[in-house]
């Protein structure tokens, strides 16, 4: 990734400007889902300064973009960590089209050329089944409603609660251990009660978890954006 990123003259290829109105300094970064570079500026400030300033910086942003994982195809052999389990996908035009889980596996059939959108359409529906009982469960338990639950593939959030009672999540819940994907869950629920983040919020997720959600949240921010690298190329 790093052979892309050039500074010359004032000018960068494989950097992301962000301009905002309420940044008062330079803020450079490396998204370590996606591996983009962006450099966030304020509002008047020089893009040629910035990118000057940036590119000072070029041996860190290098360091930071070898640290990034690779995207990874939902190909035949490919490890993938289905509830944090590593299953290989064992795959065999001649089989059944259903995806079915083993312990070590996810074994699967029909034609090669689509098997990767095969493979994200189950995972996806297997993540809203999952997630969507699990929801109910903590919902019943927490004495409230949730309106809907879906599922999508989001990059800022794990999850998020409208106002309204619904509740949606990314699917790739489904590939992080159990605890951390029930305590995003707990999380998400516990703002149909409380749609803050004070002390009664904080109280409620432990107490529907029935654990400590910290270490869940701690796995979601070194571990987390590792899982993005499953099926985006």
């Amino acid at each position: 990734m790093s052979s892309e990123l050039k500074f010359e003259a004032g000018r960068a290829s494989g950097v992301t400007l962000v301009r905002s109105p309420t940044a008062r300094r330079l803020r450079l970064r490396v998204d370590r889902r996606t591996g983009a570079v962006l450099l966030t500026i304020p509002r008047r400030y020089s893009e040629r300064k910035a990118l000057a300033w940036a590119s000072e910086h070029q041996a860190w942003i290098e360091k930071q973009l070898a640290a990034v994982a690779p995207p990874e195809r939902l190909a035949p052999g490919t490890i993938l960590p289905l509830h944090d389990l590593p299953r290989r996908i064992d795959w065999s035009a001649d089989r059944p089209r259903t995806v079915r889980v083993e312990p070590d596996r996810l074994v699967v059939g029909g034609p090669e050329e689509n098997l990767e959108a095969r493979l994200l359409r189950w995972l996806k529906s297997h993540a809203s089944e999952t997630l969507t009982a699990e929801t109910h469960e903590y919902a019943a338990k927490a004495g409230v409603a949730c309106s809907r639950v879906a599922v999508g593939d989001p990059l800022s959030r794990w999850g998020s609660c409208s106002s309204s009672g619904a509740i949606r999540y990314s699917w790739r819940l489904i590939l992080a251990p159990d605890w951390v994907r029930r305590a995003t869950v707990a999380h998400e629920v516990a703002h149909l009660v409380h749609m803050n983040h004070g002390p009664d919020f904080h109280a409620l997720v432990e107490q529907l978890l029935g654990a400590d959600p910290k270490p869940a949240r701690s796995w979601l921010r070194s571990s987390g954006p590792l899982l993005h690298r499953f099926g985006r190329v």
